[in-house]
């Protein structure tokens, strides 16, 4: 946007003292090809576009990234339907994926047991937290201003201007986008524009592992998701800086930004339980919940759902690694909204619904926002 329109004053509020400090910062750094997502859908358009833009910023500003592959993996006959279903979905998306046989299997990854997976060979690994700082320090050249450590405590809308307050400080414009993550909900609230919906915060629990296991695998493992659960399930992950993560679960967060412990916050927990969609959710999830809570409750337990397709991991293996907290827009009836989700009023817009891949996506989600702003500033 400030691109095609460089005389345009743009200003950034963040009530963190720097950017990336929740979900962006806090998640697997998978660069995903898009294999998973309903074709047609925003998910599935945005996230091979956003694979090919963000491997290209990262070339363009010596940001390191690796694309190792993903390998989706079947650990016995029963998941092969599901399988053939995600090789069939990748092909509809346009996705350059392949089957690899158990003899193939054991070749390229030794330590890794299945009957059968999908290769991903453009699936990656990145630092999103580290593409943030690159991307402030690239828009402050471009003149954008950053006002950091100042949360946002109101906003009003007149016909002709927004005025955003921040405990801090009060800046008024012409037009406001709101990306605001674990906190969506709320501010899309002061635009009265979530009624119908409510940020229902899940944790998802990462280990670290040892150094003697960090190098068992060459790619990502992912298992096949299973269609009862809603999340992708536990897998294995090269990170930048040469170790590999395994997680992440998926509980209930009594807090949306409790990374030292599932401690409660009583303003967040009383939110999402006054919400009548979130009800109707957990009775339809008890057998997800419980498989969940299994996980979190016992690292055995844990670990053993990681020893299906990587058997010779072991307890001394998972070492304390910090968690993410995934914002998940759930809608009055219960389901969680699958899609990304962008509502607009005259002069604001809101991000409410990004769910992953949208760290991924993350360039064509804000290509298709400044087109929106763009479209407003011409009307």
């Amino acid at each position: 946007m400030k691109r095609s329109r460089p005389e345009l004053s743009v200003a950034i509020v963040e009530k963190e003292l720097e950017p990336g400090k929740h979900q962006t910062g806090h998640n697997s750094g998978v660069i995903h090809a898009g294999i998973y997502y309903a074709p047609g859908s925003l998910k599935a358009n945005l996230c091979k576009a956003g694979a090919a833009q963000t491997k290209l910023f990262c070339e363009e500003n010596h940001i390191p990234f690796d694309v190792c592959g993903k390998l989706i993996v079947a650990t016995d006959e029963k998941e092969l339907p599901a399988l053939d279903n995600l090789r069939q979905r990748s092909e509809q998306n346009g996705l350059d994926t392949r089957m690899v046989d158990k003899a193939e299997l054991a070749e390229i990854e030794p330590n890794v047991a299945g009957v059968r997976a999908i290769l991903s060979p453009a699936s990656g690994i990145v630092n999103y937290g580290l593409i943030c700082r690159v991307l402030r320090d690239r828009l402050s050249e471009q003149g954008v201003t950053f006002h950091f450590g100042a949360p946002v405590t109101g906003l009003r809308e007149t016909s002709g201007e927004v005025t955003v307050e921040t405990d801090k400080l009060s800046l008024t414009a012409s037009l406001v986008v709101a990306c605001a993550g674990l906190q969506a909900d709320r501010i899309a609230d002061m635009s009265g524009l979530a009624d119908d919906f409510r940020i229902i915060p899940f944790r998802g629990e990462y280990f670290r592992l040892s150094e003697k296991a960090g190098n068992l695998v060459k790619h990502l493992i992912y298992p096949v998701p299973d269609p009862s659960l809603p999340f992708l399930g536990v897998h294995l992950t090269k990170m930048i800086g040469g170790y590999t993560t395994v997680g992440p679960n998926a509980v209930f967060s009594f807090g949306r930004e409790t990374y030292d412990g599932n401690g409660i916050v009583l303003a967040d927990t009383a939110r999402s339980l006054a919400f009548p969609g979130f009800w109707k959710l957990m009775a339809r999830s008890v057998k997800p919940g419980i498989h969940e809570m299994r996980g979190t409750l016992s690292r055995r337990v844990y670990l053993e759902r990681c020893q299906r397709y990587c058997p010779s991991l072991a307890m001394d293996d998972l070492q304390a690694y910090p968690p993410g907290i995934r914002a998940q827009a759930v809608g009055r009836d219960g389901k969680m909204i699958d899609d990304f989700l962008i509502r607009q009023t005259a002069r604001t817009v809101h991000v409410c619904n990004a769910p992953s891949p949208a760290a991924t996506s993350a360039f064509p989600i804000g290509a298709d926002i400044g087109g929106r702003i763009l479209a407003k500033l011409a009307s």
